[in-house]
């Protein structure tokens, strides 16, 4: 039978594994964004990888009403950040615990390589209120620069009719 794990406990055992995957975890952080605001129990503000563990140990089960935790999941979807959240309203070991953080940070590494540093980098400059590339003005030609014909060719399928060949009659 495995033994409950408290939310001081959890929140060791998570901080150790992060920071043991690279992440520079700080603890006890105030997260505001997206118009959610709450204490998270661990948070890497340059990585953007965090987490927090909803215990009534702490009475933190009402820092996160389900529109905020559904705003930071729409986030996560969107590889804006990667928040790992808990609720202990099931019992939870140690083991099972590390387990399915290990494989949060794993998902999280794969949605990152899949992201590209550019995506990230682009991700950031939103962010921050910079103009994001889509948007980005379209400089002009210079005087004088000789312009680029695109021809497109394009074949248009026609069916013909055939008609049946008429037989030679024998004579």
């Amino acid at each position: 039978m495995s033994v409950t794990v408290s939310e001081t406990k959890a929140c060791d055992l998570l901080a150790r594994l992060f920071r043991t995957r690279g992440y520079a975890v700080e603890r006890n952080v105030m997260f505001r964004e997206y118009g959610v605001e709450f204490h998270a129990d661990g948070w890497d503000p340059k990585a953007r990888v965090g987490f927090e563990f909803l215990s009534s140990e702490d009475d933190d089960h009402d820092d996160l009403t389900l529109a905020e935790y559904q705003t930071l999941m729409a986030a996560q979807k969107r590889g804006e950040l990667a928040l790992f959240i808990i609720d202990e309203v099931e019992p939870l070991s140690a083991a099972s615990l590390l387990a399915a953080a290990e494989e949060f940070l794993d998902e999280a590494a794969a949605a990152r390589v899949r992201r590209g540093p550019a995506k990230a980098k682009a991700a950031k400059r939103v962010r921050r209120g910079a103009t994001p590339p889509a948007q980005a003005a379209v400089k002009p030609a210079a005087k004088g620069a000789k312009k680029v014909a695109v021809k497109k060719s394009v074949k248009k399928s026609v069916k013909k009719k055939v008609a049946p060949r008429p037989t030679k009659k024998k004579r």
